[in-house]
């Protein structure tokens, strides 16, 4: 108990002082949204790039845990499906219920792998990351493409889309220096960890600050069906499909956290930009951000 709450009331306290500078409007109401493109864009990526550089990372190990992931994540989205045909959504609700299914919170994810398990843990995470997030921004795209009408696929785009990927980019870098053994001087390194200090906690402010609790007053069985299957199904799966692969240890408890986690921020973008619902998404993001912090106190005990 004394690791899980160790893990967690970090997390949750950041999230909650987050919401808390929204709302007092501190430092400004400009502030945030610059913020969480600086850290975006910037701090992440120095951390993505700073650990994977220097890990000492075991192929056996990533390949099974990344296939875990990747078959989990096109699982859920197969149920969605099937549950779509028997409760019939509305076309521009399924594209969020599907976003809110399979998409994960980066700066969360990180935050708890880094907190529970240190370097080894966010080596794994970012590792997953690299694969998952192109994989996803895949199918949510077909989604789109599928149930509206403004939902074009366009290969082009998409590959300029998972090139601009600060992220992506991050462990293409981070992981072409540790393949070939490129070393980098001592400054270079410490500038960086000194930078990707400051990553995660001002990622968590910036969850907090994206809340919207205003939106939850409008809970359709929408908002519950996305939230069911990412926190309670999602998790369960990957356990699962994680045994099927030979995962243990602490690679299948990241299977288990990454399938854990709530929608990603980015998610009411995307909903905004190809026509999905925007409001069921927002409230999708909200009350998943707040009940992960709840179903992780039973989940990861049995990690």
């Amino acid at each position: 108990m004394t690791l899980i709450l160790n893990s967690l009331l970090p997390i949750c306290i950041l999230i909650s002082v987050g919401y808390a500078f929204k709302h007092l409007k501190f430092p400004s109401i400009d502030f945030w949204p610059m913020a969480d493109k600086f850290t975006y864009y910037v701090l992440m990526p120095a951390l993505l790039i700073y650990k994977l550089s220097i890990a000492k990372i075991d192929l056996s190990h990533t390949v099974n845990l990344v296939a875990t992931t990747l078959s989990s994540i096109f699982l859920v989205l197969i149920l969605l499906a099937l549950l779509n045909v028997l409760l019939h959504f509305e076309n521009k609700a399924f594209t969020s219920i599907a976003q809110g299914g399979i998409r994960f919170n980066t700066y969360v994810f990180l935050a708890f792998v880094d907190t529970a398990y240190g370097d080894k843990g966010l080596i794994l995470a970012a590792i997953v990351m690299a694969f998952a997030i192109p994989f996803i921004n895949v199918l949510c795209i077909s989604v789109f493409a599928i149930y509206t009408r403004n939902g074009k696929f366009s290969l082009l785009s998409f590959l300029k889309m998972i090139i601009r990927n600060p992220l992506i980019g991050a462990c293409v870098i981070g992981g072409s220096i540790n393949a070939l053994g490129l070393p980098l001087p001592l400054f270079g390194l410490k500038a960086l960890s000194i930078l990707s200090s400051a990553a995660l906690p001002i990622g968590l402010l910036s969850v907090g600050v994206g809340l919207e609790l205003k939106y939850l007053k409008h809970a359709k069985k929408e908002l519950v069906v996305a939230t069911v299957t990412k926190l309670l199904l999602f998790p369960l799966l990957s356990y699962g499909v994680g045994l099927l692969f030979g995962l243990s240890g602490m690679s299948l408890s990241i299977a288990v956290i990454f399938g854990a986690m709530p929608t990603a921020v980015s998610a009411y973008i995307l909903a905004r930009e190809l026509g999905g619902d925007v409001s069921l998404m927002a409230s999708i993001i909200t009350l998943q951000t707040i009940a992960c912090m709840g179903t992780l106190f039973f989940i990861v005990p049995f990690l």
